[in-house]
């Protein structure tokens, strides 16, 4: 059985797709002159008008929860993308740390730093090695799977990104101040965060009335333990 990092804690591998670390409030309905957007709003079931509704995420603490993934999956917009995305690594980080993109797109891995860097992961998404190197790799990695990829490297153990890999289009993340607007169309969310003390591949699926009629949905997050080293990992499950 593979084990992988979740936000800096190994963890077992799951067959659950995708739960959620975050307290989500629905704080406001906005309305805006722009129409930019009403070709799309008449996808959904009408709730909402103009740019739509904005959302204000916190923690079990009640702090305001920035990079939370919200992905609109009804009505569902799929589309293909052809630009290659970047997971850089600078400053022994992966920048962004976390990088959401679209199934089927591809990512390169330049590394910015004057050091090499050897980056994995072991999730179930998207299993691939890109080993000890310096500059860009000719070749991209293509994700052709919808899910969640955890990234680390095998010299410095403290670099973890994550990859966050949608079936829609219609994917957002929280700003430092945790808030978000999600379409006037959307009639259903899915939501993630790295460091949800669910599993990392589950997510948590709320409907637009829900958040209406309760007014919140709150969710626990974890601080990140200290992980296990690539070599440790490697041994336990290849035989070295």
């Amino acid at each position: 059985m593979i084990r992988r990092a979740v936000g800096g804690v190994w963890a077992a591998s799951s067959m659950a797709l995708f739960g959620c670390g975050a307290a989500v409030f629905m704080t406001s309905l906005v309305y805006a002159a722009d129409n930019s957007s009403s070709s799309d709003s008449g996808n959904g079931s009408g709730n909402g008008s103009g740019n739509g509704y904005a959302l204000q995420l916190r923690d079990q603490h009640g702090a305001p929860l920035p990079d939370v993934v919200v992905e609109v999956i009804a009505p569902l917009r799929t589309g293909s993308v052809q630009q290659v995305a970047v997971m850089d690594q600078i400053d022994k980080q992966f920048q962004p740390r976390l990088l959401t993109i679209m199934q089927g797109q591809a990512v390169s891995f330049p590394n910015s730093d004057d050091i090499r860097h050897h980056v994995y992961s072991f999730s179930d998404t998207k299993r691939f090695e890109l080993k000890l190197y310096a500059g860009t790799p000719i070749q991209p990695i293509r994700f052709e799977q919808s899910g969640v990829v955890v990234l680390g490297c095998n010299i410095h153990d403290s670099m973890v990104g994550y990859i966050y890999v949608s079936k829609s289009k219609d994917v957002l993340t929280t700003n430092q101040l945790g808030s978000v607007q999600i379409p006037a169309y959307a009639q259903q969310v899915a939501i993630w965060h790295a460091l949800q003390t669910r599993d990392i591949d589950t997510r948590r699926i709320v409907t637009v009335t829900e958040l209406q009629q309760s007014g919140s949905v709150i969710v626990e997050t974890q601080t990140p333990a200290p992980r296990n080293t690539f070599s440790e990992m490697f041994k336990e499950h290849h035989g070295h």
